[in-house]
C-alpha cells in the first residue's frame, strides 16, 4: 500500500494527512481491536476446517483422504481469496464486513448442511469440495483487507508505517488464534455442543466480530446506506445462525431417521464416538458406532461366535478381549466352561457405562458386566499392550490372574480403514499382541469384508504374518458377509466345525501395515 504524501507542518506543530482518508482513529487506537478482530477470525477459521475434516472422516471413513482433502483444497482456496481480496482494497472496510458476514453463515452452516447431504443424498463428497472451496476463498481474502485496516489504524504521528512490525503483529495474532481455536475444537466445542452446534455458535462469534469491526471502528470508512446494509446482513446471518442452532435438534434427529433408517432409541456422543441404538424397545437391538453397524441384535447369533468360537478351541481359562464395550464378544467367551478371567481393554469408558445400563443393550450382552470373572480396564489397545509387554504398572499382569500370558486374545475393534483402525492393525500391534500370548495361545481378529474390500483383509492377513504369527484366513457360514483371521506363535492353528478355510484364496505379495506405513485404503 503506497502512503499519501505528507504536507509540512501545520500551526500548532500538528500534521495532518493529505490526497487520503482521514484516519478513522486517533493514530494507535484501532490496533488492538483490529488484532482482537484477527485473532477471532483465525480461531473461527481453523474450527471451520477442523469441523469439516472430522465430520467427513465420520460420515465418509478414511480419516487421512479427507483431511487431505479438505487441507489442500482449502490452502489452494485461500491463495485465490488472496488474489480476490486485491479488488476490495479500495473498500476494504466494506469488503472485509461482507467476507465475515458470509464466512460466518457458509462456515457456520456447513456441517449442518453436509449432514444434510449425507443423510438424504448419501453422498456428502461434493459438498465438502464445496465447502473447502468457499471457506478457502473467504479466509484468504481476510489478511490482506485486515492488512489495509490495520494499516489505517497504525500511523505514526509523521504519518509513517512501521510495516515490518504490523506485518508481524497481524500473523502473531492469526497464529496465536488458530492455536486457540484448533485446541477448543475437540476439547470444548465438540464434547459441549458437538458439531452441529458448535459450528453454528462459531459462525455467530465470527459474524459479531467481523460486524462489531466494520461498524464501529471504521462506520466513517461506510456510506449510510453501506452501513444500514451491513448491518441488516449480519443481523440476517444471525438470525439464521440461531435459528438454525434452535432446530438443530431436530434436524439431527430427522437425519439420523434418514441415515439409519429405524427409531433411533439412544445417540449419545461419548467424547470418543457416537454411539446409537436403534430399533424398537422391545424389538432387535442395533448398534451403531460412528455411523458403522457395529452390533445387531438380527444377526449377533452369528458373528460373535464366528469370531470367538474357532480360538477358544484349546486352553482357555486367561482370556484378552482387545476391545468390544458393547460387552458382546465378552458374552460369548463366558459362555465357555473353564474361562477363570476376562480382561477386557476398552477406550471408551461412555461405551461401557452405556452397555451396563441401557436395559435392551444389558439384554443383548447378557448383562455380563456383573459377571466377577470380568475385569474392564479403561485404555487405549496399543498403548496397553506396550505397557503389558514391558511390565508397567496399570496395564494389570500379563495373564490376568498372574500366569504367564493370555490363552486367547479376541481382536473386536473398528475396521482398518477408520481412523483409530490403521494402529490397531498394524504390524506393530500384532507384534505387541505375540507378546502377551501364553505358549500355544490363539489371536482371533475381525478383519473386515472378504468381498469387494477383500484387499484390506488379505493386508490384515499379511500383517499377521510379518509380525511372526502363523495364521488361518477363515469365515463362517452363518456370517458370510464377514472375514476373521486365527494365529498362533506356533504352528498354523487348525479351524473347528463350523468354519470356512479362506487360505487357498489368499492374495499373495501384499506388503504389511505398520505404522509409518499404513496400507489400508491403499
Amino acid at each position: 500500500m503506497i502512503d499519501p504524501p505528507v504536507s509540512a507542518p501545520a500551526r500548532g506543530g500538528a500534521r495532518r494527512l493529505q490526497g487520503g482518508a482521514r484516519p478513522p482513529v486517533r493514530p494507535g487506537a484501532g490496533r488492538f481491536p483490529v488484532l482482537l478482530v484477527v485473532f477471532v477470525c483465525a480461531a473461527c477459521g481453523l474450527v471451520y476446517e477442523l469441523e469439516l475434516v472430522a465430520l467427513a472422516s465420520y460420515l465418509i471413513g478414511d480419516s487421512v483422504t479427507q483431511a487431505s482433502v479438505v487441507l489442500s483444497v482449502m490452502v489452494f482456496a485461500m491463495g485465490l481469496g488472496s488474489l480476490f481480496a486485491k479488488r476490495l482494497r479500495c473498500h476494504a472496510a466494506v469488503g472485509f464486513g461482507l467476507v465475515e458476514a458470509a464466512l460466518a453463515l457458509i462456515g457456520g452452516s456447513s456441517a449442518l448442511v453436509l449432514y444434510a447431504a449425507f443423510a438424504w443424498f448419501d453422498e456428502a463428497r461434493y459438498a465438502l469440495v464445496a465447502f473447502s472451496l468457499a471457506i478457502g476463498v473467504l479466509i484468504g481474502a481476510e489478511i490482506p483487507l485486515l492488512m489495509s485496516l490495520i494499516q489505517r489504524t497504525s500511523r505514526r504521528a509523521d504519518g509513517e508505517h512501521d510495516a515490518a512490525g504490523t506485518v508481524a503483529d497481524l500473523f502473531a495474532a492469526d497464529y496465536v488464534g488458530a492455536l486457540v481455536g484448533g485446541l477448543a475444537f475437540p476439547f470444548l466445542l465438540l464434547p459441549w455442543l458437538g458439531q452441529l452446534t458448535g459450528a453454528l455458535l462459531t459462525g455467530a462469534v465470527n459474524a459479531v466480530a467481523g460486524a462489531a469491526l466494520v461498524l464501529c471502528l471504521f462506520r466513517r470508512d461506510l456510506s449510510s446506506r453501506a452501513r444500514w446494509w451491513l448491518l441488516i446482513g449480519n443481523v440476517a446471518v444471525l438470525a439464521l445462525l440461531a435459528t438454525a442452532t434452535v432446530l438443530a435438534a431436530d434436524f439431527e434427529s430427522a437425519a439420523r431417521r434418514a441415515v439409519y433408517g429405524e427409531p433411533v432409541r439412544v445417540a449419545v456422543r461419548t467424547g470418543q464416538q457416537e454411539v446409537v441404538l436403534t430399533g424398537a424397545r422391545q424389538g432387535p437391538l442395533d448398534l451403531f458406532l460412528d455411523g458403522r453397524l457395529r452390533a445387531s441384535g438380527r444377526a449377533e447369533a452369528r458373528y460373535q461366535p464366528a469370531l470367538v468360537r474357532p480360538a477358544m478351541r484349546g486352553p482357555h481359562a486367561r482370556v484378552l478381549v482387545l476391545g468390544g464395550g458393547d460387552g458382546l464378544a465378552a458374552r460369548e467367551v463366558l459362555r465357555y466352561p473353564g474361562v477363570r478371567t476376562v480382561t477386557l481393554v476398552e477406550r471408551d469408558p461412555g461405551m461401557v457405562r452405556l452397555a451396563r445400563t441401557d436395559p435392551a443393550l444389558s439384554a443383548l450382552n447378557g448383562a455380563v458386566f456383573r459377571d466377577a470373572r470380568l475385569r474392564v480396564v479403561y485404555a487405549d489397545a496399543f498403548a496397553w499392550l506396550r505397557g503389558a509387554a514391558q511390565g508397567g504398572d496399570g496395564c494389570g499382569d500379563r495373564g490376568g490372574d498372574g500366569g504367564g500370558g493370555y490363552d486367547v486374545v479376541i481382536a473386536d475393534l473398528p475396521e482398518p480403514g477408520t481412523a483409530p483402525g490403521a494402529k490397531l492393525y498394524s504390524q506393530e500391534f500384532y507384534g505387541l499382541t505375540a507378546g502377551v500370548l501364553a505358549d500355544g495361545g490363539r489371536v482371533a481378529v475381525h478383519a473386515g469384508a472378504i468381498g469387494a474390500d477383500a484387499r484390506a483383509y488379505w493386508t490384515v492377513e499379511s500383517t499377521m504374518r510379518a509380525a511372526g504369527l502363523a495364521t488361518t484366513p477363515y469365515r463362517a457360514p452363518a456370517h458370510p458377509a464377514r472375514a476373521f483371521v486365527l494365529a498362533t506363535a506356533g504352528p498354523p492353528p487348525r479351524l473347528g466345525p463350523g468354519a470356512v478355510d479362506l487360505a487357498p484364496e489368499r492374495m499373495e505379495g501384499l506388503p504389511a501395515s505398520t505404522l509409518v506405513h499404513p496400507r489400508y485404503g491403499e
